[in-house]
């Protein structure tokens, strides 16, 4: 086999394969280049080197039998269709998020006993986030947002995981390819079970020496998934999470081209769940001040845009942030909406102005019958609301 770019493709040679284009074309069957405009037709759709079965090239007339079948561009699925409602989704949802954390907490112990892992439910779960995110994103989307303080470990992995596997889907990749993805970022950060507790769990800034023994975690996870058989885009994703563009991240530093997209994918997604995260020690951050910090590690750090891409994937206001409404009306974001994102669907159930607890209702921001307008995010602490009891007695009821 021999590989040559495009330009020296000649008809009569034997096309086996693509392996280097700007698009994402398949070729349905190996075969013979006919004529100089099938060549020009490749070259349209984007490709820029094939391989080649040098051994089956024809000096003379080109058969008709085995031709090769041009490439067609692969059809773009929606990023925003939904096939259920959020609250046809949620019960699967939850369910998924509850298989996650009892597969997590027995990869920890596993790892702790000194046993190797095994990567199989890790796949077959990440398989189902993918499932619930193409039925509808925003039932996991919200599960995200239920946070527990005293359980970060556990659920910022799953949390990462989710909002992967639907900035990947926003970004049109495909269906195999998010599957590594989400698969990589539910043990991207699984090293951290070897890193000692009294580092791990520190409240406050690190001393240089407690973050040189924390950066090692990316190392570990990496050394965990390849001693369970994982290889590729998973395992660059638990090693490299933490690389920057400028080289100053860890623990390789690598930068520029030396990070693949799946991994600056990652980074942003890491960061920005860990920034809106409630901790026991920290309070989590609104969703529009993480985009901030984000914004301002760009292009040293992050990816500006795959950033953009990010914020655009899941809104100003993500699915699951708590809003305060022109009318005083506080609510939950419920269901995005791709085509005026500052204009969601808001479950309202307490008046700011009458500081009670109102009826439930479901207001739709961007119907013209609507008068009603988002004002800003707000926490549940500023109104005393109890927001898990109000999660878990409506949204997962």
């Amino acid at each position: 086999m021999k590989i040559v770019p495009i330009s020296q493709l000649l008809p009569g040679m034997f096309v086996q394969s693509v392996t280097k284009q700007t698009g994402r074309i398949k070729i349905k069957n190996q075969g013979w280049v006919k004529t100089q405009a099938g060549i020009d037709k490749l070259k349209k759709a984007g490709i820029l080197e094939v391989e080649i079965d040098p051994d089956k090239t024809l000096t003379e007339s080109v058969p008709e039998k085995q031709p090769l079948d041009i490439p067609t561009p692969i059809k773009k699925r929606d990023p925003w269709q939904k096939v259920h409602s959020a609250e046809q989704e949620m019960g699967k949802a939850k369910k998924l998020y509850d298989e996650a954390r009892t597969l997590q907490t027995k990869a920890f112990k596993d790892i702790k006993a000194g046993r190797d892992i095994d990567i199989t439910p890790f796949r077959e779960l990440a398989s189902g986030f993918i499932d619930s995110v193409f039925r509808n994103q925003d039932a996991l989307a919200c599960l995200t947002q239920m946070r527990q303080k005293d359980a970060y470990l556990l659920e910022h992995s799953i949390n990462v995981s989710i909002l992967m596997s639907i900035f990947a889907k926003h970004l049109n990749i495909e269906k195999d390819i998010i599957e590594e993805l989400t698969t990589g970022a539910l043990l991207h950060d699984i090293g951290k079970i070897k890193i000692p507790d009294e580092v791990l769990n520190k409240p406050g800034r690190f001393t240089e020496a407690e973050f040189e023994i924390m950066k090692n975690h990316s190392l570990f996870s990496k050394e965990i998934l390849e001693e369970a058989g994982l290889t590729g885009i998973a395992v660059d994703i638990a090693g490299m999470h933490h690389e920057r563009l400028d080289g100053k991240g860890y623990p390789f530093g690598k930068k520029g081209e030396e990070i693949s997209q799946y991994v600056r994918m990652a980074s942003i997604v890491d960061v920005y769940d860990a920034l809106t995260a409630e901790r026991v020690y920290k309070a989590g951050m609104e969703p529009i001040k993480a985009f901030k910090i984000l914004k301002d590690g760009c292009p040293d750090s992050f990816d500006p845009v795959l950033l953009n891409k990010f914020i655009q994937c899941i809104g100003i206001h993500p699915v699951g942030t708590l809003v305060r409404l022109s009318s005083q009306k506080i609510g939950l974001v419920t269901e995005s909406n791709p085509a005026t994102p500052l204009k969601p669907v808001v479950k309202t159930f307490y008046s700011a102005k009458h500081s009670r607890y109102t009826e439930i209702k479901d207001i739709d921001l961007a119907s013209k019958r609507t008068l009603d307008s988002l004002e800003s995010a707000v926490k549940a602490k500023e109104y005393n609301i109890d927001i898990e009891r109000f999660y878990k007695n409506t949204i997962l009821s």
